[in-house]
């Protein structure tokens, strides 16, 4: 008989095969995009982030998580950054959990690309030729906010979409857009924000990177910062403005796996984990790939 646990509004996961079955709490997400290279580029999308309070897993079955990597920042210059790679929790009689990775920041007069949440788009060098907007993955994120045309001097792009909000466009002239916000989960015992996209670069002021570790737009010259490792946040756009200066774009943040099981069944097996306690429960967090046999 195949055992089935609703996996919130992300789809149905099963667990059958080996011995009995109990619950756990689950979050997986992706590596989140790079941002785009200046002339000011995008900001990189969050890694797609999936989420269940109640999943069941099977005594027995040996689980395989594998964490998606960030993508890398554009160079200076016109191209766009690197998507993330996707995250997964897979084993026998588990319907597989993918959190899709981040779409990349565009960069000069260039789209975002799509993924968990879309990367931002660059900005463009009149007021008709802003970068597309990146798409999110429905259920695992946001799109990114489309790039803005420019009137002289200067230059701005759009923030990448956050698991919680879309990114943002140029809020003022010279301004990059904000990275839309991660989501809070209390999973580890505390609060923590995931999955926020990256800033879009600009010639006068940085996007700020979305709540969740995404990182800040570069500046002129300057290149953006890096989405923070472990919580899936996007990479900041490069800076860039008329005189010819321009910024790399920032890589993006690896994902996580996070398994939270009552410490009364946990059976003391994990590989690869960072293994903690909670009140009555037991934790594994994985920032690289590992497995857990339950």
């Amino acid at each position: 008989m195949t055992l089935f646990s609703n996996f919130g509004k992300f789809g149905v996961l099963s667990a059958g095969g080996g011995g009995a079955p109990y619950l756990a709490e689950i979050l997986v997400i992706g590596g989140a995009g790079g941002g785009g290279g200046g002339y000011g580029g995008g900001g990189g999308g969050a890694g797609g982030l999936l989420y269940s309070a109640e999943v069941l897993l099977t005594n027995g079955v040996t689980y395989t998580a594998t964490v998606g990597g960030g993508g890398a920042g554009g160079p200076a210059g016109p191209p766009a950054g690197t998507s993330g790679t996707n995250s997964s929790l897979s084993g026998s009689g588990l319907v597989t959990i993918t959190s899709i990775g981040g779409g990349a920041g565009g960069g000069f007069a260039s789209a975002g690309l799509a993924g968990g949440s879309g990367g931002g788009g660059g900005g463009g060098n009149n007021p008709s030729n802003g970068g597309a907007a990146g798409a999110g993955t429905a259920g695992q994120g946001n799109a990114g906010g489309p790039g803005p045309g420019h009137n002289a001097p200067y230059f701005a792009a759009a923030g990448g979409g956050g698991a919680g909000a879309v990114g943002g466009t140029r809020p003022s002239s010279g301004v990059g857009g904000s990275g839309g916000a991660g989501l809070p989960y209390t999973i580890t015992g505390s609060g923590v924000t995931y999955a926020g996209g990256g800033g879009g670069g600009a010639s006068n002021s940085g996007g700020a990177g979305g709540p969740g570790g995404g990182g800040a737009g570069g500046v002129g010259s300057g290149s953006g910062t890096g989405g923070t490792p472990g919580l899936g946040g996007g990479g900041g756009g490069g800076g860039g403005n008329w005189v010819g200066q321009r910024g790399a774009g920032a890589s993006g943040g690896a994902g996580r796996i996070v398994i939270k099981i009552a410490t009364a069944i946990y059976t003391g097996v994990p590989g690869g984990a960072t293994v903690s306690t909670s009140g009555d429960f037991t934790i594994l967090s994985y920032t690289s790939s590992g497995n857990y046999t339950a």
